[in-house]
């Protein structure tokens, strides 16, 4: 009884903490995000989809459930601090084009803008006998912030843009003999959207409005996720998962120059693709040693994102973004009875093609991670995850054809457009503690 309703509060907290609080950045190609265990973070999610060393594994694989004999709870959180970067920016407006061109671009670089953020999970797993098992989880797969000063001379291409997200999960899990277990579950998903953009003193000063885009809505979305689990021996087994994602609607306010029958912000829909996932993922313990090898390849369908756009203000700006994958090899070391050692590397895809973007800058993005885990006793151990991803530089030069002078719909000539032009850089620090007990 103690135990459920230490979970019933610790889902609570972590769903309401998880709704105000996860503002995270883009961690992982696109605005995907790795926040799913602390153990994860130290391995680089090599081989999560198939591991099983606590609760945590349901977020990944639902059939891993069927890998536990006991009630698994885990209870942790994510640091994310990234560190983004424009360099050799410059903006030029729509009377730089025309008179100076390149000329009279303004510098448009920026040292940081970037944050910290923290990303809360919690996971229960409840066999039910030697067959079925099932789980409930709360935990985040999307989310990315970049926020610009006001004054930024960017203007309509910084500002704030801010996706979170949550996902509350119900799954199930069937072993059907000594080899072969399949699981299912549904996803709840809330999302929330905020997009500010701002135009420069030269073309407000036209319009009598400096604001570009205005956006502030949320909504709730249902998916769903497979899995199997094939295990060849105790030491060796391979996992198999797809999380279909949904494309969410969100409803609220928006503000968009861009439309004609806009005046001032109007209720409307904001529609947000999310990609489908698809991850392999294997576990090797290798005999008469302590040490374990395991990797994951995960294909994220990001071509869904192609576009943002909302029901009655149309297309807010296009993004014809690629599929992407990662890559991801570990090591785990069973020291002993109180310590395990872990450590990992990634390499993860960009879903950025030929557009870019310095609003959500993305790249090609290596993973090194290290952690541990500490046996507190025979029931209940605190894991550490720690990465440093370092990203690429990127090449951005982007354009806009603004309402300039009052024309909503602009043809596109050199008095109506803007443009940016700079190299982009993401970082970060993720830093992640658990706590895990087996009841």
């Amino acid at each position: 009884m103690n135990n459920s309703r230490l979970f019933k509060k610790s889902l609570l907290a972590v769903t309401i903490t998880t709704a105000t609080l996860a503002s995270q950045q883009a961690m992982a190609a696109g605005f995907q995000l790795n926040a799913q265990s602390a153990t994860g973070i130290g391995r680089a999610f090599a081989g999560d989809a198939v591991i099983a060393d606590n609760a945590s594994v349901m977020a990944r694989n639902a059939a891993a459930m069927a890998l536990f004999d006991k009630t698994e709870f885990s209870l942790g959180f994510e640091s994310i601090t990234s560190m983004i970067e424009v360099k050799d920016a410059t903006y030029c407006g729509p009377t730089c084009q025309v008179t100076n061109g390149a000329m009279g671009a303004t510098n448009a670089s920026y040292d940081d803008a970037g944050d910290t953020s923290i990303a809360p999970n919690i996971h229960l797993i409840v066999p039910v006998n030697d067959n079925f098992a099932w789980g409930i989880n709360a935990y985040t797969n999307f989310g990315t912030k970049t926020e610009f000063e006001d004054a930024y001379a960017g203007y309509e291409y910084g500002g704030t843009t801010d996706v979170k997200s949550m996902n509350i999960g119900l799954a199930g899990s069937f072993r059907v003999d000594e080899h072969w277990s399949f699981g299912a579950g549904l996803d709840l998903i809330y999302g929330k959207g905020e997009l500010k953009r701002s135009f420069s003193p030269e073309i407000a000063g036209a319009l009598g409005t400096s604001e570009a885009l205005d956006v502030d809505a949320d909504g709730w979305a249902l998916g769903f996720n497979l899995g199997t689990v094939y295990e060849l021996n105790e030491n060796n087994r391979f996992g198999l998962a797809y999380h279909y994602s949904p494309k969410l609607e969100a409803k609220g306010d928006i503000s968009y120059a861009g439309y004609t029958g806009a005046n001032g912000a109007i209720e409307d829909t904001l529609y947000m693709p999310l990609p489908d996932i698809l991850e392999f993922s294997g576990f090797h313990k290798l005999e008469n040693t302590k040490f374990a090898v395991h990797y994951s390849v995960q294909y994220i369908g990001w071509s869904s994102f192609d576009k943002l756009e909302a029901k009655e203000s149309g297309t807010l700006n296009h993004y014809e973004w690629q599929n992407g994958m990662h890559y991801a090899i570990g090591g785990t070391y069973y020291l002993n009875q109180d310590w395990t050692l872990r450590a990992g590397y990634m390499y993860d895809t960009s879903a950025q093609d030929e557009l870019t973007s310095i609003s959500v800058p993305d790249s090609d993005r290596q993973w090194f991670s290290t952690g541990f885990t500490y046996h507190l006793d025979a029931k209940s151990n605190i894991d550490f995850g720690f990465t440093y991803l370092m990203g690429d530089d990127v090449e951005v030069n982007e354009s806009k054809a603004n309402p300039f002078f009052g024309t909503p719909h602009p043809t596109g000539t050199a008095e109506n457009i803007s443009s940016v032009s700079g190299t982009t850089r993401a970082d970060a620090i993720l830093l992640g503690l658990q706590y895990s007990r087996s009841f």
